[in-house]
């Protein structure tokens, strides 16, 4: 990091979690060009640390999903764009836990698809983390398969306030981000939020030590993380009145992602404003952008579980013109967290 940029740390303790988006008060005030350095717990709250721990037995619903937060920023004021580039991720234990909960999940009956047919049954999986090896171990349920898996941390949960004094749960995802659980949410992505309420009082956590595109079960390699996020604000004027939906930029992409039910509204709220970016980004028209969106874009489920879907629209940057989003904030904040 820049020697320039100050680094203000801050863990909570469990009584400072907080569980929904909107509706709690902030943990501290922020300057735009500070630098958090975060601890969040995992989404089970550090409660599932063995395969004999099952979810009905060990979570408090709906005490899960805990998250750090939610920061004022100073000057943000409904319209501005809140910037948040994820500058480290790093796993804050050595071991994750995954599990299946009832009636939650993919490949289930669920609260929403009933059937006649009982939940699967409950059950839990830990992985030891290998940080020299940069793994966490699959082991299955009788020990006599093991296979180790790239360590990939990415933050589940990144969101500010709803507008209008909407009061969210942590398990949402929506157009104020939320637990929108896609992978592309890890280092060297910069997240761009539209502000709804004064201060933005964004929040984070549901750190994941690797996830598969979709969640198909719901539960990722649920793990506690510190995270370094190098804070950040674009006035309304400069940024079109904040993006309506949660914006990522990568090194290689731009990425737009929607969330919705049923799936289908959660792929066109990220595809129309990927088209929106991109009349923005090469001073297209609308049908020329959604032309070009048609030949180029990728569509990776970020999650089919959740309370709404998400789906992330993805522009790659390799098979576009050059072009700078949002004045270069990108790149120099990227060039910051790189010291």
């Amino acid at each position: 990091m820049d020697p320039s940029v100050e680094i203000v740390e801050f863990t909570p303790t469990p009584e400072q979690y907080a569980w929904t988006f909107g509706g709690a008060a902030p943990v501290m005030a922020v300057r735009p060009g500070t630098a958090l350095r975060l601890w969040s717990d995992d989404a089970f709250c550090g409660r599932l640390r063995s395969t004999a721990d099952l979810p009905s037995a060990s979570l408090r619903m709906p005490f899960v999903n805990p998250q750090t937060g939610p920061f004022f920023v100073e000057g943000a004021q409904p319209g501005d764009t809140l910037v948040l580039h994820l500058a480290e991720l790093t796993p804050a234990r050595d071991w994750g836990a995954s599990s299946l909960i009832p009636f939650f999940g993919g490949l289930t009956s669920t609260d929403r698809t009933a059937t006649l047919q009982p939940p699967l049954p409950e059950r839990t999986w830990i992985y030891a983390l290998d940080r020299a090896a940069g793994t966490v171990a699959f082991e299955s349920s009788d020990g006599a398969f093991t296979h180790p898996l790239p360590l990939e941390p990415m933050l589940g949960t990144v969101g500010v306030a709803p507008a209008a004094g909407e009061v969210r749960a942590a398990l949402v995802p929506d157009v104020f981000g939320g637990n929108m659980d896609t992978p592309e949410m890890r280092a060297g992505t910069t997240v761009y939020l539209r502000v709804n309420v004064e201060g933005a009082l964004f929040s984070l956590g549901d750190g994941h030590y690797r996830q598969g595109e979709g969640e198909s079960c719901g539960t990722a390699v649920e793990g506690a993380m510190t995270s370094l996020v190098l804070v950040d604000l674009i006035k309304g004027s400069a940024s079109g009145g904040g993006p309506a939906w949660p914006r990522l930029e990568s090194d290689e992409h731009w990425s737009v992602v929607g969330s919705a039910r049923p799936l289908e509204d959660a792929w066109r709220a990220g595809q129309v404003d990927a088209v929106r970016w991109l009349q923005q980004l090469h001073d297209l028209d609308e049908l020329d952008a959604y032309q070009l969106l048609s030949q180029v874009s990728e569509v990776p489920l970020a999650n089919a579980v959740d309370v709404n879907y998400s789906v992330t629209t993805k522009l790659p940057k390799r098979l576009l013109p050059a072009a700078s989003a949002y004045q270069g904030t990108h790149e120099r904040l990227r060039a910051l967290a790189r010291g």
